[in-house]
């Protein structure tokens, strides 16, 4: 029972990771189909990041009323429904208005099962679990490719990913018995010895911000201790991920001058690190604990971003591969130490914030960095994400030195 759940959340993880690099593999062509400049992909990114926020931040609530199982299923649901809805969009603005649903069903989905998976599960699991989900996102281009080699027909990879979403939303449906029995039999596992005994307290005085049955607001979930650290640092590390993925080819191809085949062969090294990392780091993540992994993670990055900023040449690219090895575990060791870090009662607040922030970042920062670049120039992308290493690891250290009392 335990182990099928763990298998079904492992499908949904693959799930959320699909349709996130739909737009981007397709957009060359969706763009002419509907008649709209190359510039219009952020207007649906936009609309999708705004939605996700809002979801993340009521996940709370909803999880409380109806549980993360339906939560999930439910947002699953939504997920698919939107997907189908884009592969029927002959005009931009329906493009718009099926972002609106795919926004909110992927916020509350990815705050949902990161906080079931922190409390329910060990952090090898949760490494592996955000893996899976860099599994889902490296197949949804070659998904498009396949639809647009065949007929050039960028629809069909949203009908085909969207049936699945289906197909998987059923399954959920399905377990929701299971959701219940998993968190009554394993009501938490821990990541070490010290970390398990902290699963119960919280951090400084914000213990007692929420109980097992009343709702932590926002307003409160902020006011915990340590609460704006994290927060900062996770926006940090969400905005180095995605500035690293967005431009780490056209700074090759611009600042270094290689070919544009040689440049994104380097730019995927950053995503293979990230997923590779966090597989490899679920084998021993048990024993060295979520916040030596929060660390490494953080400095090993900032290694790598230093590694790229050097006159290397091509060796340059061990920098930026260095880069995705060492933001690997940050994402999941981070909502895995929820719990133990804030009280197993206000973590789902918590991580909903979490998951505002991080969206936050990847919606600000990598755009930023582009307004930036285009005044000062592309060879500010290592110290801009050398800052950004800095920035979380200096939050999170902040954190780290935090008083604890029982809650």
């Amino acid at each position: 029972m335990y182990l099928l759940l763990l298998a079904i959340i492992y499908l949904a993880f693959i799930s959320l990771g699909l349709p996130d690099s739909l737009v981007g593999a397709g957009w060359p062509v969706m763009h002419e189909d509907l008649g709209v400049p190359v510039s219009f992909a952020g207007g649906v990114t936009f609309i999708i990041a705004v939605g996700t926020i809002v979801s993340s931040l009521a996940s709370e609530r909803l999880t409380r009323r109806f549980g993360a199982g339906v939560v999930t299923a439910v947002s699953v649901a939504m997920t698919a429904a939107a997907l189908l809805g884009f592969s029927t969009a002959t005009q931009f603005w329906m493009l718009c208005l099926w972002a609106v649903p795919y926004g909110l069903g992927a916020g509350a989905v990815d705050a949902a099962l990161n906080n079931y998976v922190a409390l329910h599960y060990s952090a090898r699991h949760m490494n592996w679990l955000h893996s899976f989900w860099g599994v889902g996102a490296s197949i949804s281009p070659f998904v498009m490719s396949l639809a647009l080699s065949a007929d050039g027909d960028w629809s069909a990879a949203y009908r085909g990913i969207g049936l699945l979403q289906i197909g998987l939303a059923a399954v959920l449906l399905a377990s929701l018995p299971l959701w219940r029995r998993v968190a009554a039999i394993h009501p938490g596992e821990s990541t070490t010895e010290d970390e398990g005994a902290e699963m119960n307290e919280a951090a400084g005085a914000g213990g007692a911000a929420g109980d097992a049955a009343g709702h932590v607001s926002i307003r409160t979930a902020l006011r915990i201790p340590g609460v704006p650290s994290v927060l900062l640092a996770f926006f940090a590390y969400c905005a180095f991920e995605q500035t690293a993925m967005l431009w780490g080819a056209t700074f090759f191809v611009a600042d270094r001058g290689f070919d544009a085949s040689t440049a994104a062969s380097f730019g995927a090294l950053f995503i293979l690190g990230l997923t590779a990392g966090r597989f490899l780091s679920g084998f021993f993540a048990d024993r060295v604990g979520d916040r030596m992994l929060i660390r490494g993670g953080f400095l090993l990055g900032a290694i790598g971003a230093a590694i790229v900023a050097l006159p290397l040449g091509q060796v340059s690219f061990v920098g930026f591969a260095l880069a995705g090895i060492g933001a690997a575990p940050v994402y999941p060791a981070v909502i895995h130490s929820t719990p133990a870090n804030f009280g197993r009662a206000n973590s789902q607040a918590i991580i909903g914030i979490q998951m505002a922030a991080a969206y936050t970042g990847t919606t600000i920062m990598p755009p930023l960095f582009g307004i930036i670049s285009g005044r000062v120039g592309l060879w500010l992308l290592p110290f801009y994400l050398l800052a950004l290493a800095l920035l979380g690891l200096a939050m999170t250290e902040r954190l780290n030195r935090l008083p604890r009392r029982s809650a």
